[in-house]
């Protein structure tokens, strides 16, 4: 998967990674020079309770005592495709009492389309947690069995089809416009709040089709249909459905990434102390557990690779948004 991320996002050589197995103690913090943090950490999510950032979050930060030394907890500040979350994590104070998850691409699409006052430059990374494979889901009741069926509907019904988005131009509504663009036909986009309230939609019939990711969905699984994968190979959760390349549509990998980053200014000696701890987080036996139960892909990037992510993704969104969003 990681080499059709990098080449999807910005055609650009795969990052590669070293690094050492973080530590395992059962009491001690992860450390990093003397820094460590002072008390209570919040951990700011863009997103309501219950959506697939912040059950990552939750799955993530149950483990954080361990190594972080002091109880991480989640804010949700829901709303504008997360730019009230991330607006307000960049006017937090660099005191390393603040941390945040961003997600990929939605973070640098609302960097272009003006909807929050942050930039690229108001967050220091510090870590990669997870990256997501895009599906095209419908609802178990869709008359649509396979995405040939809705796109041919789609191209003899122009503009009649609708799909719930988390937002304009939001990772969800990319995933649409890339199928769309790709197949030659119009859909109707119906923008939510979130990922939550977009595939709740979805669910009761209020729209035709979404595109999510595996984990956002994986609790009520059953009610809904998968038709596409957006891989270059099927992917382990639905070894039976096709990937849209196979169909003849859009042929590369498309999903999200999921980072932890800092309000601009928050210490080296902070960055580096909590890249250190999630490090060790992920690599916990316990956690992979969790996470493999959640069906999330977790991959630990560095800071600078973590970096070099966030800078990839604003590129394929200046570069890419323009064409597809014609």
């Amino acid at each position: 998967m990681k080499k059709a991320f990098f080449a999807t996002m910005a055609a650009a050589a795969l990052i590669s990674l070293a690094g050492c197995k973080g530590k395992d103690n059962n009491s001690t913090a992860a450390s990093t020079g003397d820094w460590k943090p002072s008390g209570t950490v919040t951990m700011i999510v863009a997103y309501k309770a219950g959506s697939g950032t912040d059950n990552t979050a939750r799955v993530l930060t149950s483990y954080a005592e361990k190594y972080i030394g002091q109880s991480v907890i989640i804010d949700n500040k829901e709303g504008g495709s997360g730019s009230i979350g991330w607006t307000a994590l960049a006017k937090a104070k660099p005191d390393g009492l603040t941390l945040g998850f961003i997600n990929l691409p939605t973070f640098c699409s609302n960097i272009i389309d003006h909807l929050g006052s942050y930039t690229v430059e108001s967050v220091e990374p510090i870590a990669n947690h997870v990256v997501e494979t895009s599906v095209v889901l419908v609802s178990a009741k869709s008359p649509f069995n396979t995405l040939n069926d809705l796109v041919e509907y789609a191209k003899a019904n122009p503009k009649k089809l609708k799909a719930s988005t988390n937002g304009n131009k939001a990772s969800n509504h990319i995933g649409s416009q890339l199928l769309a663009h790709s197949a030659n036909f119009e859909y109707t986009a119906i923008p939510y709040g979130g990922t939550a309230d977009q595939l709740l939609a979805l669910r009761q019939g209020e729209v035709d089709f979404s595109v999510a990711k595996v984990a956002d969905f994986t609790s009520f699984a059953s009610e809904l249909k998968v038709l596409g994968t957006f891989d270059t190979k099927r992917i382990p959760e639905y070894p039976d459905t096709p990937t849209l390349g196979e169909l003849g549509y859009y042929p590369d990998w498309y999903g999200s990434a999921r980072c932890i980053v800092a309000p601009k200014g928050t210490p080296k000696a902070a960055i580096d102390f909590y890249a250190n701890a999630f490090k060790s987080i992920m690599e916990d036996p316990e956690y992979k557990a969790a996470s493999e139960k959640a069906h999330m892909t977790t991959e630990f990037k560095d800071p600078a690779a973590t970096g070099a992510l966030i800078n990839q993704q604003y590129d394929f969104c200046a570069n890419t948004l323009a064409e597809i969003f014609k």
